[in-house]
This record gives structure tokens, sequence and C-alpha cells, in this order.
């Protein structure tokens, strides 16, 4: 499932440009349907959590999974601009759901096999989105039009649910989830949704700047500044291959300020060496430190809201999810007035915040003596 998630973002990303020309759109007016996007993201996580809760984060997740297949065909059919942002409002609501749903069911996974796997789904959601913009990379050679593309996925996406829905594990629905108080976000709640939002400002920053920066900054040529977000990208992808083994030598709090130091040390060193080098090896090491952040927090989110973990991690990822959206609009207005290389050291600031404040993820002493086991499916046993 976190395959799927990563697969649908991966091969939209790759068709946007045809989507673009297909509807003659500029770049701002283009920008206006992402926003859609982005704003019916985080309705769709202030909504799910209550859902999750009352209804269980697999039965959420396995619908919310096959929306996301058909909204990508509604978004191939759309018109003109206008009728593209509604869709582009309501692809961004699915997604919402299925990000908070899968990483609410990883949580239960994590409590029942009692080892942590969180890193291990992150890992591959980052190969889905590899493998996603692959197959739209490779319809789009072989001339294939939007809408084949995005039905293809979409029936991908409908045999990977049924492929899971026997396997993906139910947890039972604990009594005080039928509680109908408001969720409240306490203060450990806010930081935890402060370090993720630290985090993925990081990777949105990365995503939008790493290659203008080498570009324009460093005097690379575009195929190797190119190379600086697929360092970023692999280096991200990697951490997360091996962040469950480490997770478990080092523990989350030495393990998160060590990455957090990571990406400190690395990126602030490359802003300040003039060669392209250095920035692509600089935004390998920023990709490296920050793998392994959200995961951690969101493992521990929901480890210590076991009975709402639907709502407290509705709370937490779209207070990250701020940090995806925003923080690369933020870079690139501190870039206009003091230049790109000091506005990227926003995203170093906000890394060595995360350092700091690691030892808020040390688990509580109740949630590790009085977590109920939870009992795989004879399918799904590890």
């Amino acid at each position: 499932m976190f395959g799927c998630v990563g697969i649908v973002i991966g091969t939209w990303t790759a068709r946007l440009p045809t989507v673009k020309q297909d509807l003659g759109l500029s770049d701002g007016l283009l920008s206006i349907a992402l926003l859609g996007f982005a704003v019916g993201a985080i309705v769709g996580m202030q909504v799910v959590g209550r859902l999750i809760d009352r209804f269980t984060s697999r039965r959420v997740m396995l619908g919310a999974a096959l929306g996301d297949g058909v909204m990508l065909i509604v978004a191939a059919l759309c018109p003109n601009l206008v009728v593209l942002v509604i869709a582009m409002l309501f692809f961004g609501t699915v997604h919402g759901v299925l990000n908070i749903a899968v990483n609410a069911n990883a949580v239960e996974v994590e409590r029942a096999v009692g080892r942590p796997v969180m890193s291990s789904f992150h890992a591959v959601y980052s190969i889905g989105g590899i493998l996603g913009a692959g197959i739209g990379a490779l319809f789009a050679a072989v001339g294939a039009s939007v809408i084949v593309t995005f039905v293809a996925i979409a029936l991908l996406m409908a045999g990977l649910v049924a492929t899971a829905r026997p396997l993906a594990l139910s947890a039972p629905i604990p009594p005080e989830a039928a509680e109908t108080g408001p969720f409240r976000l306490d203060r450990r709640l806010a930081l935890f949704g402060v370090i993720a939002f630290c985090c993925l400002v990081g990777e949105g920053a990365a995503a939008d700047w790493s290659s203008v920066y080498v570009r324009d900054n460093l005097g690379a040529t575009a195929g190797v500044a190119a190379l600086a977000y697929a360092a970023f990208a692999a280096a991200m992808t990697a951490g997360r291959v091996f962040g469950d083994r480490l997770t478990t030598r080092f523990g989350p709090v030495a393990l998160v300020r060590a990455s957090a130091s990571v990406a400190v040390i690395g990126l602030g060193s490359a802003l300040v060496i003039d060669a392209a080098w250095a920035g692509i090896v600089g935004f390998a090491c920023l990709g490296a430190g920050l793998s392994l952040i959200a995961p951690q927090v969101f493992s521990a989110v929901g480890r210590e809201n076991a009975a709402r973990a639907g709502q407290a991690l509705a709370r937490v990822v779209s207070i990250g999810w701020l940090g995806f959206v925003f923080g690369p609009l933020l870079i690139g207005a501190a870039a206009s007035v003091v230049g790109l290389p000091a506005a990227l050291a926003i995203p170093v600031a906000l890394a060595a915040f995360v350092a700091a404040t690691a030892g808020a993820l040390r688990p509580r002493r109740e949630n590790t003596q009085g977590l109920s086991s939870v009992e795989l499916p004879p399918t799904s046993r590890v």
C-alpha cells in the first residue's frame, strides 16, 4: 500500500508536462491546479482521523487506494483549468486520506510484530515513486496518451488492492476510539508536528531547488545539475532501507539526532564550497539525514496515541505536509532577498532544530510496558 502511494504520485508527476501541454496551461495556471491538490490533501488529512479510529485503518486504506487510481483517470479527462482545479481538490483529498491510512496501518503492524518496520514502509514508498515515474516515462516514450497511462495505473492499483486485502492487518478498535469529544493537540504532539514540518521543508527544498542551485549558482550543466536531486532521492531511499536495523540498534533518539546532524553538516558544508560536486554530495547527505526522521516521528505518534492513532497522525502529518508545500515557497522568497545559497541555510537550521529536540522521541515508560499485542492474520505472520 505504501508502494501504491508512491506509484500514483510518481506517475502523475511524470505525465504532468503532457497534462499541462494538452490544456495549454502556463506555469502560473498549472501552479493553481497543484495548489488545489495540496489544499485537498490537507482537507483529507483533517477528516480521515476519526474515520480510521472508528472503522479501522485497513478499510480506509484499501478504499482510498482504489479511489486514488480513479482520481488519476478523472484528472486526465478534465477539459479546462476550472474542472482540473476541482478534480485536483478531490484528488488531493483522497490522496491525503490514503497517506494517513497507510501510516496508521503501519503503526498497527509495527506494534503487532514488536520491532521497528516503519522505515522499510517508507522505503517502499520511495521505490514506488521511482517506479511510477518510470512507468509514466515509458508510456510517454511510446506515445501513449495520458488517459491510457492513468487507466493502466488504476488497473494496477486495483490489482494491488485485491492482493493486499486478505493480507492487510486489521487491529481491533479500542473502546476509547468511540469517544466523541474533540481530539486535542497537546504540546508533545505539536512538537512532533514541528519536527515533521522541519523535515519536510528539507524534502520540498531538495525537490524544487537542488538542481537549480547546482546549475545556476555552481555553474554546472543541466545534466550534472539533475544529479543533485537524484542523489538526494537515492540517499533517502537507501537510508530508509536500512533504517529499521539502525533503529533497533541505536534507538530513535540517537538515530534522529545523528541523522539530523548528517543533514546539517553535509548541506551546510556544501553551501560554503563553490563546486558542483560539493552541492551534489551535500544534497545526498540531506537525503540520507532526513530519510529516517519522519518514520520515527510517525511511529512515536502512533505508539503514544494507540486509541486514537488516526486522529493523532492526521494532526502531525498535516503540520508536516505544510512544510513540504510552503517550505519551497519560503525558500524562494528568501532567495529573492538574500540569494539562493543563503536561503538554503533554512533547511540546515531546521535540521539543527530537529537534532536539538530529538529527545522528544524517547518512548514514554507506560508506552513501552503497556502495549497490547495484536494477532497477525495467519497469511501475514512474520
